[in-house]
Order: C-alpha cells, then sequence, then structure tokens
C-alpha cells in the first residue's frame, strides 16, 4: 500500500509501517526521532500532552481505548495497557491480532482514556515494532521496563506457544480533547 492524503486533514498517510529496526528508534540530540515523520518528539508539537493533570493520568491510568479500522472501514475498539513515553503511546499485543492486522493496512489509529467526565483523546499513526526484544532493539529497554513497572507484566512474552509479540508505537499528531469534555 502506497502513500496517500487523509481525505479529512489532507495529511501524509502511510500505508503498511511494520519496523523491526533500529533506525527507527535513533536518537537525535538525545531526543527519539518519529518512525512516522523523522521529527524528535520536542519537534511535534502534539507530542507532549498539554498539561500536568493530563500527563499525571498517562502515568497511572491502565487501559486506553485504541481505535482501529477493518478492511471494510469499520472500526475495531478494544482496551488495552499502555506506557506514554517519548511523545508516544506504547501498546503491547499478539503479532496477529485484528489490531495489528488492522495497522498494517491503515496505519491512522485513536486512543481514549477511560474516564468520560475528563476526557484524553488522541490521534497519531501506528508502527509496528517487531521483536526479538529488547536485545536488538536496545531503544526500546525503556519502554519494556516502564510496563514491567506500571503492571508487573513483560510486554515481550507470548501468551501462547507459537505468538509473536509486537509493540505498537503511537507517536502522537495531535491531542482533541486533553481534559477537558467539549
Amino acid at each position: 500500500m502506497g502513500d496517500a492524503a487523509d481525505p479529512v486533514d489532507g495529511t501524509p498517510v502511510h500505508g503498511s509501517l511494520v519496523h523491526g529496526s533500529l533506525v527507527h528508534g535513533s536518537l537525535v540530540h538525545g531526543s527519539p526521532v518519529s518512525p512516522v515523520d523523522g521529527t524528535s518528539a520536542a519537534a511535534r508539537p502534539g507530542a507532549v500532552p498539554p498539561d500536568a493533570a493530563v500527563r499525571d493520568r498517562l502515568t497511572v491510568e491502565k487501559n486506553v481505548w485504541l481505535c482501529t479500522v477493518r478492511p471494510d472501514g469499520s472500526p475495531h475498539v478494544t482496551p488495552v495497557w499502555f506506557v506514554f513515553l517519548r511523545g508516544s503511546w506504547w501498546i503491547g499485543a499478539d503479532g496477529g491480532s485484528v489490531k495489528v492486522r488492522n495497522i498494517e493496512r491503515f496505519a491512522r489509529v485513536s486512543l481514549a482514556l477511560e474516564d468520560g467526565r475528563s476526557p484524553v483523546v488522541a490521534e497519531g499513526t501506528a508502527v509496528v515494532r517487531r521483536g526479538p526484544f529488547p536485545a536488538d532493539l536496545a531503544d526500546l529497554a525503556d519502554v519494556t521496563e516502564a510496563f514491567a513497572a506500571k503492571y508487573g507484566w513483560d510486554v515481550t512474552a507470548p501468551h501462547r506457544p507459537g505468538e509473536t509479540r509486537v509493540l505498537l508505537e503511537v507517536p502522537v499528531r495531535r491531542w482533541l480533547l486533553a481534559g477537558t469534555a467539549q
């Protein structure tokens, strides 16, 4: 699938963004580079949550709703565990899951924290990061450590024999709602 433009805002939409190389976790002056657009988190205005209360929630809340697009165009919404680091949402998933297959076809996603009274909604373009982890992708060590600290869980461990694990990286393109219902 080639590059196309988003019909809503005209921004580039990349087709299948499946990566497993260190190139996509490279650092520029200590700031991680987005595998989507090659910019550092500091250079992406939408990367940093707008206020301290939202940043605190991203640290303590356990679940986020991830919305991907099915092949027929309908939404697929699922709750997932996450960590938010370096201006990106990170989500562990089984390599053959519906969410991963959807992202491989159409990488644009939305994410929403569970509290509807103080909504936090973001959009981004997901990248599938394939292992093995973290040895071959040393830049992901902080991500795997953050999952272990937050959930007491090894995000890289398969749930069933023969499964492969992936990390979904979603650099924030923009925050739609940041703790205030509109």
